[in-house]
């Protein structure tokens, strides 16, 4: 179907706000917020306030909740802003945690599977041969192979100096201690993935976590995290689509109160909730959760009628008597 719609300017994009039922208490600052932030930005940030009504398909006549154009009662351009102001601080929060995981695991793997091999990450042998020869029936590569390739992308577009100097004084490979300096969590992540069990049990057991398949869907769903926050999307309330896998019921008792729950397993908190846990192994002094919960607890209120909370971020009842206490970490 051809795009119909027009290019509207700043003043008729807040006209069309008002006349779908939106408040506007000051019209420069609306005038100025649309300027700087878009207006397709902050339509994640107003959907929620969107009034909603179930109709009967005509066809099926199963009933389903359509999305009108107009808002909810008293719902005022304040309200989205403050909601993507909340959001942007949230990010940053986030990758706050994620680049301390991120370094952390690259030191555990490169610790790890150094001692063996100096460059394991270039000798598919190192690996799990089910999980590194997986052959994809698209492409025809094998995980590995993947794998590889994105490193020497990573490393060609590298502007490190330590690179250049690696490499002019000792060959094209880097040594995995070095090599990992060049990778980005997805690369964290994927290289994970394909190691021997028995190196993942170990890694897994430093953060206090038993099954290893449960930890390896934690960093891989914190790396598709980082891809949220790295591309300034909106994250407070997203339907994740990498959700992560949950040990079993007593394992680690925070993880009791999302165990069957998946409403809330498909909401952010839970991701929340991992990087409070994996930081806190990292860096048991931090306070970043403490930063997390204050931040959470100065969720915005809001003029509409439709009221908002961390609850629609997927947060338990009851999340703050755990999220400030001990995690049991391995050695």
């Amino acid at each position: 179907m051809a795009y119909n719609r027009p290019w509207k300017s700043f003043a008729e994009q807040l006209e069309l706000l008002k006349s779908r039922g939106m408040v506007v208490t000051d019209e420069a600052a609306a005038l100025s917020y649309l300027e700087r932030i878009g207006y397709y930005r902050l339509t994640a940030y107003w959907y929620s306030f969107r009034v909603f009504k179930l109709e009967q398909d005509p066809a099926t006549k199963v009933l389903r909740t359509v999305r009108t154009d107009q808002f909810e009662a008293d719902t005022q351009f304040v309200d989205a802003v403050a909601l993507y102001l909340f959001d942007k601080k949230l990010r940053l929060l986030v990758m706050d945690a994620l680049e301390r995981i991120e370094i952390a695991l690259r030191v555990d793997i490169a610790y790890l599977l150094g001692q063996r091999n100096t460059f394991a990450h270039l000798d598919a042998k190192e690996l799990h041969p089910s999980f590194a020869g997986k052959v994809n029936k698209r492409t025809g590569m094998t995980t590995f192979d993947a794998w590889r390739d994105k490193y020497t992308g990573l490393l060609q577009r590298s502007k490190e100096d330590f690179v250049k100097h690696y490499r002019a004084q000792h060959g094209p490979d880097l040594p995995l201690w070095v090599a990992v300096e060049v990778w980005d969590f997805g690369a964290v992540s994927q290289l994970l993935a394909m190691m021997k069990v028995a190196d993942k049990q170990r890694i897994a057991a430093k953060y206090g976590v038993s099954d290893w398949k449960v930890f390896q869907s934690w960093v891989r769903s914190l790396s598709y995290l980082r891809n949220l926050t790295a591309h300034h999307s909106r994250l407070w309330n997203r339907n994740v689509t990498d959700q992560p896998s949950l040990p079993n019921q007593g394992a680690i008792a925070w993880c009791d109160d999302f165990i069957g729950k998946a409403d809330l397993i498909a909401k952010p908190f839970l991701l929340l909730a991992i990087a409070r846990h994996m930081v806190k192994v990292v860096c048991p002094r931090t306070e970043w959760h403490m930063r997390m919960q204050h931040h959470l607890q100065k969720f915005p209120p809001q003029h509409s009628r439709r009221k908002l909370s961390i609850a629609d971020m997927g947060a338990p009842a009851g999340w703050e008597s755990w999220w400030i206490g001990e995690i049991q970490a391995g050695k």
